[in-house]
């Protein structure tokens, strides 16, 4: 057990503002990162822009300042280390859970967390929602209060009906028009006729995927025993379930399900996470970053709070 694994992610989703929760998350997994080789700084020259107090003058144009007399630094492609969309998705089946812990909560939790963390890397991070269609798209930026906006957009809450998977990512994948990280927050409770192709089309447009399929427990383990009406909440649709005889072919087809996700995402190079929301939340950066490692595309540089790889 880590020394990070005590924040309780119970406690963690009482606090209402989302704000608060993220720095919680983010400050208590900084404190047990003491050595981290998962930063760098892109080479690849784009553009100038006017210097700040704090830049590296090894980036500073002097021959431009020597006949301008303005200071500009270089700008990279990748100046921000990457670039990252947050996609979260918002039907009605993420509701489920208890209280505040339902997958939605939760799924927020993990995303603005991540948000957090990316803008303390100075990375440029953006957000899309999702259900049956697009929601909210903020456009993948670092600069003082993107992180107030993209927070903003999480806290509006679930509005969504069912979902449409597929139709979603590939419209997600218009907006891609950079090499960058795609990163999924979904129960992928959906039908994938289709998903190969969408993640086929997110990795040609220079994606590196990494989803995160977060679960309530009981719907991996389903530990009821008693008969009941159980609701299903994309349909609306109420059903009676006696466990005695259901058990064990929800079982079968939810393991079906997930190794179908499974070779998916091995055919494409797409990083699947399972993910539960009992787990800690912080060590949704642990897998973040060695999603991104397993990539080695991730190149070092000075972090943002003082560590060198």
């Amino acid at each position: 057990m880590r020394e990070t694994d005590w924040i309780d992610p119970e406690a963690v989703l009482r606090i209402d503002s989302l704000e608060l929760r993220a720095r919680i998350v983010v400050e208590g997994f900084l404190s047990g990162l003491h050595r981290s080789p998962y930063h760098g700084f892109s080479v690849e020259f784009s553009e100038y822009r006017p210097y700040s107090s704090g830049d590296d003058l090894r980036y500073l144009d002097w021959k431009l300042l020597a006949r301008t007399d303005r200071r500009y630094v270089k700008r990279f492609e990748d100046e921000t280390n990457l670039r990252c969309h947050l996609v979260l998705d918002l039907s009605r089946s993420m509701a489920f859970g208890e209280g505040r812990r339902s997958k939605f909560e939760y799924a927020v939790t993990l995303a603005a967390t991540l948000a957090r963390f990316l803008a303390t890397q100075r990375d440029a991070v953006g957000l899309l929602t999702f259900d049956a269609g697009v929601h909210d798209y903020v456009p993948a930026r670092y600069s003082p209060g993107h992180l107030a906006r993209i927070l903003g957009a999480l806290e509006r809450g679930a509005t969504g009906t069912n979902t449409d998977l597929v139709a979603s990512l590939q419209r997600v994948a218009g907006f891609m028009h950079k090499r960058g990280v795609v990163v999924l927050f979904s129960d992928l409770l959906a039908p994938l006729e289709g998903l190969d192709r969408a993640l086929a089309q997110l990795r040609a447009r220079g994606q590196e995927v990494i989803v995160f399929r977060v679960l309530d427990p009981a719907e991996v383990e389903f530990p009821f025993e008693k008969a009941a009406m159980f609701e299903d909440l994309e349909s609306g649709k109420s059903f009676y379930v006696d466990p005695v005889h259901a058990t064990s072919a929800y079982r079968e087809r939810f393991q079906a399900h997930a190794d179908a996700l499974t070779r998916l995402a091995a055919d494409h190079g797409v990083d699947l996470v399972p993910w539960t929301t009992d787990r800690p939340l912080m060590d949704c950066l642990y897998e973040y970053l060695q999603a991104r490692g397993r990539r080695g595309r991730v190149v070092r540089r000075r972090t943002a709070w003082g560590a060198r790889g």
